[in-house]
């Protein structure tokens, strides 16, 4: 395993790195910069590890959307009103979570 410098919102990283996962990891990295660093300049939240969580979150939020776009829905998925329910609750409960350091969408 290679391993790579990186720089993600101003500060570097060492990444370990599989053979031929130069790209995914680099387009990884960005992806998470971009994050970070629109946070950060929203000027609402300045914590590091508070601006990671969010932006994580978000990523993490926009996952389900990309795969829904590559695979079409089975049959047996879950009722779409009950999931919008639930995500509903648990952004709620996030933003609890978060305070006053700003809501996570």
């Amino acid at each position: 395993m290679k391993q790579l410098e990186v720089q993600i919102m101003g500060q570097s990283y060492l990444l370990g790195c599989p053979p031929e996962g130069d790209a995914r990891l680099l387009d990884a990295v960005n992806r998470v910069d971009l994050a970070m660093c629109k946070i950060r300049d929203s000027g609402k939240i300045k914590a590091r590890d508070r601006i990671a969580v969010l932006a994580a979150l978000n990523l993490a939020f926009e996952v389900p959307e990309q795969s829904a776009a590559v695979q079409p829905p089975s049959p047996k998925q879950a009722d779409p009103s009950r999931d919008e329910a639930q995500l509903s609750a648990l952004l709620q409960r996030l933003d609890l979570a978060l305070g006053q350091d700003g809501q996570l969408l």
